[in-house]
């Protein structure tokens, strides 16, 4: 190709970017949410869905594909035409956690998917079974102390937030608990209200009714500042643990390859939805999350930092790849 061909490709590059990210859906839109039906991010990714069915004029489906610690959700998203119509919702765990604790993982997050939008934080709260006697995060500590290997915790897979949170605990304590590991957030609590396992970590949304209810207790709760819904709570910080740090987040990614252009569309109209009544009031806010809705290249740079403070916190941990 001669260079004035060349010259002319890269002008009209841009231009055909804009003109699919204008027409931008043209058929079904497909999300994948690596997770069970039923938790905080499958909420959240139903109730976008929902919005931006309405603004694309184009059906918009969320498509669960639970288990093997997200990997298979995940790769189906890596390896999907990079044309904005398959999304993923994930949660850190897919992104940042995994390409330290995978050996052979199919697909590099940080290279095969692009980064559509960090969309919130989740801060979690430490659930404990009534039948544990523990009031306290130090009371929790103390029984441990005394019964190693007689405590376990549910977590939503190996190094999923509860697995590192609690691995923390241990190595800082010098305790032993067991690892319980489920195929999802909404199973691991349900394990614990079931006293399958005697706690688990988990944010307002999938907690406090069973906190009300009397089936789970609240020891803290990973955030600056108390729960207004929740005010009895006392945060990690309070009761001195506030190294466990049990914060998580959950955010949009399309295949890479995926124009920039139309990467920032989605990302605009992801914004858009998150800022109605529906999502906002119902969802956001009700569950006590930190909003972001972030640009793609704001994103792409806190993935970058989130992935060398992942590598210390499983260090920390003591957790190995598989």
């Amino acid at each position: 190709m001669s260079r004035r061909h060349l010259l002319a490709a890269a002008v009209a590059a841009p231009a055909v970017a804009r003109a699919q990210s204008a027409d931008f859906p043209t058929r079904q839109v497909r999300i994948v949410v690596p997770f069970p039906p039923g938790g905080g991010l499958d909420a959240l990714a139903r109730a976008l869905a929902d919005r931006l069915q309405a603004a694309w004029r184009q059906p918009v489906v969320v498509d669960n594909r639970p288990g093997g610690s997200t990997v298979p959700g995940t790769d189906l998203v890596a390896k999907a035409p990079p044309d904005g119509h398959t999304l993923l919702i994930t949660a850190d765990n897919s992104i940042t956690s995994n390409p330290h604790l995978i050996r052979g993982l199919p697909f590099d997050p940080m290279k095969d998917l692009a980064p559509v939008s960090l969309l919130v934080d989740v801060h979690q709260m430490v659930l404990v079974h009534p039948s544990v006697g523990a009031r306290s995060m130090a009371e929790l500590v103390a029984a441990a102390r005394v019964a190693p290997g007689q405590f376990n915790f549910g977590s939503y897979g190996n190094a999923s937030q509860p697995h590192l949170c609690f691995g923390s605990l241990m190595a800082r304590e010098r305790i032993e608990m067991v690892h319980v590991p489920y195929r999802g957030l909404t199973p691991a609590v349900l394990a614990t209200v079931a006293g399958e396992v005697q706690m688990t970590l988990a944010g307002i949304a999938s907690g406090a009714t069973h906190i009300r209810a009397g089936t789970l207790r609240a020891l803290a709760v990973g955030r600056p500042t108390r729960f207004e819904a929740l005010p009895e709570v006392p945060t990690l910080d309070e009761t001195g643990f506030g190294y466990i740090d049990p914060r998580t987040w959950f955010g949009a990614f399309s295949p890479a390859g995926t124009p920039p252009a139309l990467l920032s569309r989605i990302q605009r109209d992801i914004a858009a939805a998150m800022a109605t009544p529906e999502v906002r009031d119902r969802h956001l806010v009700t569950s006590g999350y930190t909003v972001h809705a972030a640009t793609p290249e704001a994103t792409a740079a806190f993935l970058q930092q989130d992935l060398a403070y992942k590598a210390d916190l499983i260090r920390a941990a003591g957790i190995t790849p598989d």
